[in-house]
């Protein structure tokens, strides 16, 4: 079923490029303004938050109501948010690489000659976002549904956009920020704002409004999906430090290179003393950071016990999530879809731990 939604979720994306570049006209401003954004939104990917909305919806849609063909041109509005917040996110981070090719503001930086070609590409970018976000609005009123829970659900998608923004801003303070100033409180907020509302409890959530779900299911539809988007955040985090180039899309060193203050760097902080935390602060505050000072730095956060903690809050989620799932008055066949879906997602987790030589699984039953 996965699969078969998946390329149910491309076709739409394609036919959706199509329609806006009948009725926006994008290619008519100038061709690379629609080429850019088309090439962008059309990359492979996971597809793994239109997927949870339609799930989601599908879940909790009465027997014998007729499903929409517009519930998959609809749900690619939470893949549109998602390119949006990247576009700009890359921006931020100088990155260089998404999804394996060249970030939007790298690919536009070559749309003419100048003299400053990365402010045109981070300029040119800025507005491209913005467009995407219009289409992700866009997107998200073509679904035929009740008018009533489309508005509240139209709502809670703006509120997503807006935490999201949030969460942008506070990594950006903590970004410019001294470590010792950062809690994990702190951290965990960031992830709830950041990743978790609009990777995992927006299309949840969304899905289920739409259907008519009831109001305890929506709750704890929105509780797990807190919960997952932390524990798929720490994942990131971990991947950005521990696995490969070739599979994380982008390079290896953007997230040491970025100082992130992540659960394993805050974690590694507060528990190393003297001479090992200077010379963890050594290599993290190195203005240019090489693949011998990652190496340094994976070593440190295992001799810290921060890999090992990490996964450990990766694990705990992931257990409270799979007991909240199964307490939902979702069908049976999409729950078990949503649960073999998460235990896809984390697979990283477990080879990053199987590699390291610690133990991590979760509760499959």
């Amino acid at each position: 079923m996965i699969e078969r939604l998946r390329n149910l979720i491309d076709k739409s994306l394609v036919h959706f490029m199509d329609r806006i570049k009948k009725e926006y006209k994008l290619h008519l401003a100038n061709p690379i303004l629609y080429r850019s954004i088309r090439e962008y939104c059309l990359r492979d990917g996971k597809r793994i938050r239109p997927l949870l909305l339609i799930l989601s919806y599908l879940g909790y849609c009465p027997n014998g109501r007729k499903v929409s063909p517009s519930l998959y041109n609809a749900s690619t509005c939470i893949e549109l948010l998602h390119n949006f917040m990247l576009i700009h996110d890359d921006i931020i981070d100088r990155s260089s690489l998404r999804r394996g090719k060249p970030t939007m503001h790298k690919m536009l930086a070559r749309v003419i000659k100048t003299r400053e070609p990365q402010k045109l590409g981070a300029d040119l970018s800025i507005i491209a976002g913005d467009i995407v976000y219009a289409l992700a609005i866009d997107a998200f009123l073509s679904i035929e549904e009740n008018p009533q829970r489309k508005e509240k659900a139209l709502k809670y998608f703006i509120q997503t956009a807006a935490f999201t923004a949030m969460g942008e801003f506070i990594d950006t303070v903590h970004g410019v920020d001294k470590l010792n100033k950062v809690k994990e409180k702190d951290v965990f907020l960031n992830y709830t704002l950041k990743t978790a509302r609009y990777t995992f409890d927006c299309p949840l959530v969304t899905g289920a409004i739409l259907a008519g779900a009831p109001a305890k299911d929506i709750k704890k539809l929105s509780e797990l999906g807190i919960l997952i988007g932390q524990a798929f955040q720490i994942q990131d985090d971990i991947i950005g430090i521990f696995d490969t180039q070739k599979n994380i899309g982008k390079s290896i060193l953007s997230d040491l290179a970025e100082s992130k203050k992540t659960l394993l760097v805050v974690h590694a902080y507060a528990k190393l003393r003297s001479q090992r935390r200077k010379t963890f602060l050594h290599y993290f505050n190195k203005p240019k950071k090489t693949y011998q000072d990652l190496v340094a730095v994976r070593k440190i956060f295992i001799q810290a016990g921060s890999l090992e903690y990490s996964l450990n809050h990766i694990k705990s989620r992931l257990d409270k999530t799979l007991r909240l799932l199964r307490q939902l008055e979702m069908k049976n066949p999409y729950r078990r879809v949503i649960e073999e879906a998460l235990h896809r997602l984390f697979k990283h987790a477990l080879r990053i731990s199987q590699e390291n030589h610690l133990r991590f699984d979760f509760n499959s039953r």
